[in-house]
């Protein structure tokens, strides 16, 4: 069964092969939500917010979450906060996580999106969406602040005893429903490298365009919040100069992966795919930047063979494609346990940096 979120004000699309309690967004019965939708005025803008479920292993192998208390709602929550403008969903969730508990985090798949309606000044009501993902809390130490006075590390199964509200119960069911053992492969398309038509040399060498430097700075800080370990590239100088600061920063270098260039993969496509799939086995979080040619159709087989239909795939130029595997878990046309795609979040290309 699958399940998607999708939200057409920050072009964020996401599914899931994993059943949860409902394919809708789930409705928050806190007391001052009023879930109604008759209810919402019209006018209201609809507020955008991000969060995580905080976790950390133990040595019991139980991993244990973060539970957020504040004062000011006399509640006990997952971290989350409404986004900054020009914000991406994912840098809006690490922030708050940084914000309200002093902690840096690695982000990984997006869990699941719930909605309820707020107070507006006018008097009315508006809609609120709350999008959450699966942090790995990095080593560090609780910060008190203005919006939370205390935080308590708790057992996963334990952590619903804490949570005031049942839409936190249900992010938290979705973090449970899959093992922390899943690997991430960050699927990038190339940041704007101008016209093929216009540029008189080797295709292979089109650099990117002015355009393209503007957006790989962004780009760049997104792929950061899930902590990249290595750097995988098409063959394409526009593929490799979108994704070379990631390589430089971690002191290595882009790998070339020549199955997954247009050319290559059009010629055969499963090569492309069984690569991926060897890339997604050795449990290292990688960067894969490809092509517009390649990587809806490789999005699709993926998803297919785990039992989904992703209809449309996106893929904008800088955009990315977060994409979780379950290792090892089926055989794959005589070729052993291969990973297979348990969930797949699209994030459009983050807007530039402000000059």
């Amino acid at each position: 069964m699958s399940r998607g979120d999708s939200d057409s004000n920050t072009g964020f699309v996401s599914f899931s092969t994993v059943p949860t309690t409902s394919a809708a967004d789930i409705v928050n019965e806190a007391p001052e939500a009023a879930p109604a939708d008759h209810l919402v005025d019209e006018g209201a803008p609809t507020i955008h917010a991000a969060g995580a479920v905080l976790w950390r292993a133990t040595q019991e192998g139980e991993p244990e979450v973060a539970v957020v208390h504040r004062p000011r709602h006399g509640d006990w929550s997952l971290p989350k906060g409404k986004l900054d403008p020009g914000e991406t969903l994912a840098h809006a969730a690490a922030r708050e996580v940084s914000e309200e508990t002093g902690l840096d985090c690695v982000l990984s798949r997006h869990l699941r999106r719930i909605s309820y309606t707020v107070p507006t000044p006018e008097g009315g009501r508006a809609r609120k969406f709350v999008h959450y993902f699966a942090a790995r809390a990095r080593p560090g130490e609780f910060v008190a602040n203005e919006e939370v006075d205390r935080m308590h590390w708790v057992p996963v199964t334990r952590a619903h005893e804490w949570l005031t509200y049942t839409d936190d119960n249900s992010v938290l069911d979705s973090f449970r429903s899959l093992p922390r053992s899943l690997s991430t492969v960050l699927l990038v398309r190339h940041a704007k490298a101008g016209k093929r038509a216009d540029f008189a040399g080797d295709d292979d060498l089109r650099p990117l365009s002015s355009q393209g430097w503007a957006q790989q700075p962004a780009l760049h800080t997104l792929l950061s919040l899930f902590g990249p370990e290595r750097v995988h590239s098409a063959p394409r100088v526009r593929c490799e100069q979108t994704v070379a600061s990631i390589a430089e920063e971690l002191g290595g270098h882009v790998e070339p992966e020549p199955t997954l260039s247009e050319d290559a993969y059009r010629a055969d496509p499963e090569a492309g795919r069984q690569r991926l799939l060897r890339i997604a086995s050795t449990h290292e979080i990688a960067v894969v930047c490809s092509q517009g040619g390649v990587i809806p159709d490789l999005i699709g087989r993926l998803a297919k063979s785990a039992g989904v239909d992703p209809g449309e795939v996106n893929s904008r130029k800088a955009s990315v494609w977060v994409l979780s595997f379950l290792p090892g878990t089926h055989e794959d046309e005589g070729t052993g346990p291969t990973p297979r795609l348990v969930a797949a979040d699209y994030f459009p290309e983050p807007a530039p940096a402000p000059c």
